[in-house]
Formats: structure tokens, C-alpha cells, sequence
């Protein structure tokens, strides 16, 4: 291997320029402000930060106003200290600092008050260069090793990051590479194989917060465009393990909306390990089906003529009605007086827990997060430093914690990336960094 120049030469190097990335960049460079310290960020994209601008639809969810550790999937003990550490008010007087100023909507969802993603990513970019931290893009990293330390130079160079224009030497690391949501903007899960060179385990991975196919027999086309709020249950081996109420869409190819984004993850993960799975479906939340029969019965007994499309607009729309008729192969204009026993009994079960026929989920490309990385228990909390390398640090959606879509996962990027910037920078000036809160 050939001598490296001085200029391959930094303090720190942050692999990934998304949203961990960037928060790590710049709060370790202002932790190290004042300091003759060198800060690298590597990206394989030729423009970095096409996850920033194409969520929230193209205007940045930056967080939620209430995040809590259970809007999370992993050990919520964990979780609760890492997001007590950088909480919501931090991030948004962050923004506030780097110039942008943050709006509540109904939902409880940040958005910048511009409306646009790209107010968010070129603050960030903008911060990094007041700092003098460098962003090198189209450098994709496809190896980093440890140096083995000299005795005579205890505080060199630790680890050797290459890439296809060469390689860089840097006394710390952090791995941001994200997962495997929407590849094309880069994030394709090779930073786990980094991480599993340095011994790190990486849980399997699915995709989550994404939409579902369902099978074309199912009347979905007919109802695209449709939002309407159910219950949404989620079966593997026969066993409920997710149950949730919120809004769904019906869509031309089968099923998104919040409620399926959120439950997704459990369909994924459960058919990734070949188990069988199952989604049903309530258009009447938080009724079963003997009180919606009974509900059905009084209805019928006070207007005998009345259409079963009609009886069932008392729960969902007449468009929506039409098409669980259809399910149950009944005109949906027969009399409800005419409904046999077994048929009002096939229409209460189709209302209250109808299995969704789902195919597949949409995949990594439509995917928002993944579901999956290396366990919260192989990073030490307090700084996000590798429990089993010293000098590496692991942040963002490279770790085993997903959340719920709303603005969650950036809290998470913000929250990671302040943690583990100024760990590092605190390492590598000797000073230990005070955390906001957290045990």
C-alpha cells in the first residue's frame, strides 16, 4: 500500500451524507470550533440529500410535536434515552438557529413554514460550510479498516476508509449510510456490510412505512382514491401482533395511507422469515361483529325496504358499500328485509374483519424506512460509539429502530447524529460532552 498524503488525512470521517449524517457533521463541528480539526463527510451520490427532498411530499416532515419512545419499534428503554437527549424543542430551536422556522399542522406533523424540503437540506449544507466540514460527493465507501496504532504515535490515524478515487485515514467514524428504503437516492444497505466487518450483528431487514399490493380480484381499483379510517389488524402464525385504527387509501394497485404504512412493517418483517401472515381489515373501529349484527338487525326491523347499500352507509360510503357487497356476491340494491341469516352474517364479517389479499409490499423503492440494523445494545447510548470498536459510531437508519411515519424517523436522525457528533468531537479534544437529558 502507498504512502498517504497529508491531504487524505482528517480527524473525523462521516460516511453518508443524509440526515444522521449532516447533524452529525455539524455538531461535531461545532463542538470542535476553534480547533485545527479536520471534519470529511463521503457520499456516493453525485447530490446529496434526495431523501430530505422528496419527503413530507417534496416538503420535509422534520418531526413531529410530540415523539415519544413508543412511536418507535426496538428497546424502548434505549430509545427513551437517546430521544431525551435531542427532544423536539431542541430540534426546533436547531432549525430555528440555522434559519428555518418550523410550523404545527393538525396532525401534529413540523413542517418548515416555506413548504419546501429544499429550505431544510440547503440550511444544513449551508451550516456545514460556515463550519468548514467537507462534503465530498460521488466518494462511495466500500471498505473501512482499523489501523493498527504505532507505540510512538498512540493518537494517529485509527481507521483506513477506501473508496473508488482512493482512500482517506481518519481517527474516527461514523457510519450513516441508512438502510434500504428508496435506493435510488443511494441508501442501499452497504454501510451494514461495513458495520459487520468491524463484528457487528445486523438483525433482518424489510422494508416499512410502505404500501401494499393486494390481489386483483380484490375491489381496491374501484375504490382508488379513496381515504376512509379502519382498524387494522396484522396475524403472523395466527397470532395478533399488531392492531392499530388510523387512516387507509385505497389506491390502483392495493392499499397505503398512514394505518398501512405503520402496520407494514409486521407484514414485511413476517413474510421476509417465511412465516404466514395475514391483514384484516374493520371499517367499523372499535366494533365487533355481534354488535354491528345487532346494530344491522335493529336497522333492518325499522326500515325493512331499505337497500343493503343504504343499511351499510350508516359505516362507510355508498362506494364503499357497493364494493363489500360485491365481496359477499350481493346486489347491493337488494332489499335489506331479504337478507338470509347467513348472508347478513357474511356481510357483518366482511364490515368487521374482511382479510386484505395482500400480495407483496411495494418495495424498497416505495418504502419510506427500514425495518431492521444493528441492535441499539452494540452502541453505548450515551455517545452512539460501537460498543465493540472504539472510534466508530453508528447513527440514523443504520441502527435497529424504525418509527412511525409522521416526522418520527428524522427525530431519530436529528437525535443519533447530535449525540454521536459531539461524542466523537469530545474524544477527540478530550472533553466529555454534557447530555440534555437521559439516564
Amino acid at each position: 500500500m502507498s504512502e498517504i498524503d497529508e491531504q487524505n488525512q482528517c480527524d473525523m470521517v462521516i460516511v453518508g451524507a443524509g440526515a444522521a449524517g449532516l447533524a452529525g457533521a455539524i455538531f461535531a463541528a461545532e463542538t470542535l470550533s476553534g480547533t485545527a480539526r479536520r471534519v470529511v463527510l463521503l457520499d456516493g451520490a453525485t447530490t446529496i440529500g434526495a431523501k430530505i427532498l422528496v419527503s413530507g411530499g417534496g416538503r420535509c416532515n422534520v418531526s413531529h410535536y410530540e415523539v415519544r419512545p413508543e412511536d418507535f419499534h426496538g428497546p424502548r428503554v434505549l430509545i427513551r434515552n437517546v430521544l431525551a437527549a435531542f427532544p423536539v424543542q431542541a430540534t426546533i430551536e436547531w432549525f430555528a438557529s440555522l434559519g428555518v422556522e418550523l410550523k404545527r399542522e393538525e396532525t401534529g406533523k413540523l413542517f418548515p413554514v416555506t413548504d419546501r424540503a429544499r429550505t431544510v437540506l440547503d440550511a444544513l449544507i449551508r451550516r456545514c460550510r460556515d463550519l468548514n466540514v467537507e462534503i465530498l460527493t460521488g466518494h462511495r465507501v466500500s471498505e473501512a479498516t482499523i489501523i493498527p496504532s504505532a507505540s510512538n504515535q498512540p493518537t494517529g490515524p485509527t481507521f483506513l476508509i477506501r473508496y473508488q478515487q482512493g482512500t482517506m485515514q481518519a481517527r474516527y467514524i461514523m457510519l450513516a449510510t441508512g438502510g434500504r428504503s428508496l435506493p435510488r437516492s443511494g441508501s442501499d444497505g452497504s454501510g451494514w456490510a461495513i458495520a459487520r466487518s468491524f463484528g457487528h450483528h445486523v438483525t433482518p431487514t424489510a422494508p416499512a412505512l410502505v404500501p401494499l399490493v393486494l390481489e386483483d380480484t380484490f375491489p381496491h381499483a374501484a375504490l382508488s382514491g379513496v381515504s376512509m379510517t379502519v382498524e387494522l389488524s396484522t396475524l403472523v402464525n395466527g397470532r395478533q401482533i399488531d392492531r392499530r385504527t388510523g387512516s387507509l387509501l385505497w389506491t390502483h394497485v392495493g392499499v397505503s395511507g398512514p394505518v398501512v404504512m405503520d402496520a407494514s412493517r409486521f407484514y414485511s418483517l413476517a413474510k421476509q422469515a417465511g412465516d404466514p401472515v395475514e391483514v384484516r381489515c374493520n371499517f367499523v373501529p372499535g366494533s365487533d361483529a355481534q354488535a354491528v349484527d345487532r346494530e344491522l338487525v335493529r336497522r333492518i326491523g325499522a326500515s325493512p325496504h331499505l337497500s343493503v347499500k343504504k343499511l351499510l352507509a350508516a359505516y362507510v360510503t355508498e362506494r364503499v358499500a357497493e364494493a363489500l357487497c360485491r365481496l359477499c356476491r350481493l346486489d347491493p340494491g337488494t332489499p335489506s328485509a331479504r337478507l338470509t341469516r347467513d348472508r347478513r352474517t357474511s356481510l357483518v364479517r366482511t364490515l368487521t374483519g374482511v382479510t386484505l389479499p395482500v400480495v407483496r409490499d411495494r418495495g424498497w423503492n416505495y418504502a419510506e424506512v427500514t425495518a431492521g440494523g444493528v441492535p441499539l445494545a452494540e452502541v453505548n447510548f450515551r455517545t452512539m460509539e460501537s460498543k465493540l470498536v472504539p472510534g466508530l459510531y453508528l447513527v440514523g437508519e443504520m441502527l435497529d429502530c424504525d418509527g412511525r411515519i409522521g416526522g418520527f424517523n428524522f427525530q431519530w436522525a436529528w437525535a443519533t447524529g447530535f449525540i454521536a457528533g459531539r461524542a466523537a468531537a469530545g474524544a477527540l479534544t478530550g472533553r466529555k460532552q454534557k447530555r440534555m437529558g437521559g439516564d
